[in-house]
């Protein structure tokens, strides 16, 4: 077995180092895609696609056993210019791989699809899907959102992030509102007008200073915080509109349309959702999966970064080689140890796994 996982991560290595070296921003990925495809056709395994959202189905699917998907994304965002590698150059000194995607989130999507590619050829007691999907980094409605209806039903998913292949159980969401708050204009100089700007204001010492009574274990507090704010026309005009943002970081403790009807219920301002489908998740600490990690000595952990796991509405558990912390830096790397180690743990974590 070892010499099969061995050359399975070489060529892991070298599918990575291809996507690497192909520019994929968000919304820009056909090229990527195509590397994909080409590499799934050329090992003998039908490669679906859908716009830029490649993925592959069990061999021997079968209707009646559960479904879990590998689900990783191979857009990444633009260099900054503080790079000192040629962000597209995947160079290799010792075990680094250094390149824009190479941790987030290359290595876990070539790991993920070399565990496809190992149990592809093998019995289980579950159907995999491997989905490397397009939009990630801005949660855009044409990556995994537009495909998980061709998917059918998934029972367990696998998002592949860097996470030091650590087991994140939850995941905080994101939900952004708008506020508008109104009042009446009026001179400035005489007690004339109904001040938007304080209305929002009043608003915004609410926001600040609530806290949601239940809290996660692991995620912590709901967390609301104003980021932008505008209002006034010119310095002697009492404005009648204040507009405000508010950046909310969900947890499992709530959905989205609770936290939305809880603040529309204390403020004066008009709140509109830009969206409400970026949920938190969890899954359980007694799920199967979650206790096989532990065994294989994986800590267990809540992620304050958001993932594809926020559009996805069924169990599942984010787990990837890689450091969050080299995520959009700078020079960023993998380590072609960790990719090695990531195979041959997604590997044991499948092997013999029952729901």
């Amino acid at each position: 077995m070892s010499e099969v996982i061995t050359r399975l991560s070489d060529e892991a290595i070298e599918l990575l180092s291809q996507l690497i070296q192909t520019p994929s921003f968000s919304r820009e990925e056909a090229d990527t895609a195509d590397i994909l495809a080409n590499f799934l056709t050329q090992h003998g395994i039908p490669a679906r696609r859908q716009g830029n959202n490649v993925w592959a189905v069990s061999r021997d699917f079968d209707p009646q056993k559960p479904t879990i998907l590998l689900n990783s994304h191979h857009d990444t965002v633009k260099p900054g210019v503080a790079w000192t590698y040629p962000p597209f150059g995947a160079v290799r000194e010792g075990d680094k791989l250094i390149g824009l995607g190479s941790n987030d989130a290359g290595a876990a999507a070539v790991s993920l699809l070399a565990a496809f590619r190992y149990f592809n050829d093998r019995t289980t007691a579950f159907n995999l899907i491997c989905a490397i999907t397009a939009e990630e980094e801005i949660s855009g409605a044409n990556g995994i959102k537009s495909i998980l209806p061709e998917l059918g039903k998934i029972d367990l998913g696998i998002v592949g992030e860097p996470s030091g292949m650590n087991a994140a159980v939850a995941e905080k969401g994101l939900l952004v509102l708008d506020g508008v708050a109104r009042g009446r204009t009026g001179h400035a100089a005489r007690n004339e007008g109904d001040n938007a700007l304080y209305k929002a204001l009043d608003d915004i010492a609410w926001l600040r200073g609530y806290e949601f009574p239940e809290v996660s274990p692991l995620l912590g507090p709901v967390k609301m915080t104003v980021t932008q704010i505008a209002a006034g026309t010119q310095h002697n005009v009492v404005p009648d509109e204040c507009r405000y943002v508010v950046d909310v970081r969900p947890t499992e403790c709530y959905s989205n349309e609770e936290i939305l009807a809880t603040v529309r219920a204390h403020v004066q301002a008009e709140i509109t959702p830009r969206s409400t489908h970026l949920q938190s998740s969890g899954i359980s600490l007694a799920h199967p999966l979650v206790r096989k990690a532990v065994e294989m000595g994986k800590s267990t952990y809540g992620s304050p970064t958001l993932s594809d796991q926020a559009l996805m509405r069924f169990n599942t558990l984010k787990m990837g080689p890689g450091d969050s912390a080299r995520s959009h830096a700078p020079d960023e790397y993998i380590l072609l140890s960790e990719i090695r180690a990531g195979i041959a743990d997604y590997i044991n974590l499948l092997t013999d796994f029952t729901f």
